[in-house]
């Protein structure tokens, strides 16, 4: 009973009916979306004029400068896990797609660097600690203030060998080896140290195994535990190792990690299908037959996801969108959706097909999902909104987000201090006075609807890692003429 309603809800949302869309002009928002979520000294090229300096003194607790990355929401905290699963995305995507980015690419490698410059810092800042972190979740949390005025402790965290971080190290590595070969043409120089810094990174992650949640208890949880543990990260960043160096080593270290499982979902903390997808190309493009079990597990993954397959375990809401879990759903949605673009891509190059029980699927099977995904979050949905903003002319207002909800230092140069940016800004029904302009949201609920509301954080919240998995796709589509 229950396919067949996904079969006819298939039916339903592809007859909706649909608006141009303007996927250069989505790209393009969706990269400068990074500079509204700088920490740091902001360059004079800084294109969203509202955001200011902040966090210059970040580190000072330990001693160390960690200024610089990102916050990694509508907060003013730095979390390496998630700042880190971005920059391997955006690594990802500007690798497969780079190309087909025109004048982004520059925006592109530019988001990247403001991170790892940041994770450079680290990875380097003092012997046997990398720095995983900035800001007190739970301090920051009591307060509604602007990045530029913050007031709350800028406490500083760390792994070590005696309280190991294999998941945060190990997606820290992803994220500078996936760099390294973004830059490897065009500035070799720092692509060689950001290499060298993933080989060692990956190497603590190794050594010392444990989970960072453990090591760093309330900082980490409940923010970003990690709930699937650590050898996802492990399989990830030797994925990612492998593809930089070509190091068969790495890929003895995948196949001692066991992770066979094949999950139906990709996110910051469940890394399986991504590295499968990741792998798949040595086997689907390159003929390699040692990865034919990550192509296997990478189409089995897909035949979860795909709608008509006999194999789904995927809900999909009324209007077409794939609907994985209450709090932030399009996440998993633009992390699944940059998945099936890539595995698409692959397959274009080969005229590879594959089945999923008695469903035959091709470049176009997976391609009209993906798009329908991208579609949806662009505009073409029941409430007729884009879930960009800045994007079009009906997009959310009230976004879950400090700096876009105070004045800016522009229009209001005091400080608003901790607690006295809740009644006026946060509590208040009016629209945020500073668009931040290509930024994801949470996204609507299980019926396709969105009540843009400020406080209603887990629909309204944008984060970075929803931004960097949707690059790739925007300009798959831009390129594509279908």
């Amino acid at each position: 009973m229950y396919r067949m309603k996904v079969c006819v809800c298939l039916i339903l949302f592809f007859s909706l009916g649909t608006a141009q869309l303007d996927y250069r002009d989505a790209l393009e928002k969706s990269i400068l979306f990074f500079e509204g979520q700088r920490s740091g000294k902001l360059p004079p090229n800084q294109r969203l004029s509202w955001r200011g300096n902040s966090g210059l003194q970040d580190g000072s607790l330990a001693k160390v400068d960690l200024s610089g990355g990102y916050y990694d929401a509508g907060d003013n905290v730095k979390f390496n896990f998630p700042m880190a699963y971005t920059t391997t995305m955006l690594s990802w995507n500007t690798l497969e797609y780079g190309k087909r980015m025109g004048a982004q690419l520059q925006n592109a490698r530019a988001a990247i660097r403001w991170a790892t410059d940041y994770f450079l810092k680290c990875a380097n800042a003092a012997p046997n600690k990398l720095f995983v972190g900035v800001g007190d979740p739970n301090a920051d949390h009591k307060c509604w203030e602007r990045p530029e005025d913050m007031d709350t402790v800028r406490s500083v965290y760390y792994v070590s060998p005696s309280n190991p971080g294999s998941d945060v190290a190990g997606e820290m590595a992803a994220a500078l080896a996936a760099a390294s070969l973004v830059f490897r043409s065009v500035d070799p120089v720092y692509s060689k140290k950001l290499l060298g810094n993933a080989v060692k990174v990956f190497r603590f992650a190794v050594q010392y195994r444990g989970s960072y949640s453990d090591s760093l208890g309330s900082a980490a949880c409940p923010f970003y535990c990690s709930y699937s543990g650590y050898k996802d990260e492990l399989y990830w960043g030797a994925a990612w190792l492998l593809r930089a160096t070509n190091d068969i080593s790495y890929l003895n270290l995948i196949n001692t990690l066991g992770a066979n499982d094949v999950p139906d979902l990709f996110s910051w903390d469940n890394k399986y299908a991504g590295a499968h997808v990741l792998m798949s190309r040595r086997s689907v493009v390159g003929n390699d037959n040692r990865f034919d079990s990550f192509k296997q597990h990478a189409e089995d993954f897909i035949c979860k996801v795909l709608p008509n397959s006999p194999y789904t375990s995927t809900q999909y809401t009324k209007g077409g969108l794939i609907y994985k879990l209450p709090e932030e759903n399009l996440q998993y949605v633009t992390s699944i959706t940059s998945l099936l673009t890539t595995y698409a891509k692959y397959m274009a190059t080969k005229k590879h097909t594959f089945n999923c029980g008695s469903l035959v699927v091709t470049v176009k099977t997976i391609r009209s999902v993906a798009k329908r995904q991208v579609d949806y979050i662009l505009g073409n949905n029941p409430m007729k909104m884009s879930y960009m903003v800045g994007y079009g002319s009906n997009y959310p207002r009230r976004i879950h987000h400090r700096g876009s909800s105070l004045p800016s230092l522009a229009m209001h140069p005091q400080s608003f201090g901790c607690e006295a940016g809740f009644q006026p800004f946060y509590y208040t029904a009016n629209p945020n006075p500073n668009i931040l302009v290509g930024a994801i949201i949470g996204g609507p609920n299980q019926n396709d609807f969105f009540p843009d509301e400020r406080t209603d954080y887990s629909h309204s919240e944008l984060a970075t890692y929803i931004n960097a998995a949707i690059v790739g796709p925007l300009a798959y589509f831009d390129s594509s003429k279908h």
